[in-house]
């Protein structure tokens, strides 16, 4: 067993009226590895300037926790298989809507990995779209959550 740490801190600023909902959703995360990141509520819930659309939102780290977990698998799996992969790429894509239970929820991340692998690799897209299956089974984020998560290789 592994736990995985994260503090996250606020702090309401002197002149922001917080009972009627006006003030900054930004906030910092440390990660247990010493990462520190500024975040804040998604401007799509939270309207600026009460949002800082430039800062991670829990929604975007969502998709994007489910994105390294399958590429850092695919990685390992490929160099298993003796493919040497020279990048990576996933403009992965995270919608958020109504489950079937009437609540906001991340319903579904769309994964698009793009990879290159070098030249003298002899293989072919089903090899490649095989190791992507088995990534999305071994994938920890993807075992842990009910959204549907799809594995669109490009």
């Amino acid at each position: 067993m592994s736990q995985y740490h994260a503090t996250i801190r606020w702090q309401l600023n002197h002149n922001e009226r917080f009972t009627e909902q006006q003030y900054s959703r930004a906030h910092h995360w440390q990660l247990g590895g010493g990462a520190k990141l500024e975040a804040s509520a998604s401007p799509h819930i939270v309207p600026q300037p009460y949002s800082v659309p430039e800062y991670a939102d829990p929604e975007e780290a969502f998709v994007a926790s489910l994105s390294s977990c399958h590429m850092l698998f695919f990685l390992h799996l490929a160099a298993k298989s003796g493919f040497v992969v020279e990048s990576y790429e996933d403009r992965a894509v995270g919608t958020l809507s109504e489950d079937s239970t009437g609540k906001m929820a991340m319903t579904q991340v769309i994964l698009r990995p793009e990879v290159t692998l070098a030249a003298h690799n002899t293989y072919d897209q089903m090899s490649l779209n095989t190791l992507h299956h088995q990534a999305h089974e071994l994938c920890f984020i993807a075992n842990s959550v009910k959204t549907e998560v799809l594995v669109q290789p490009v």
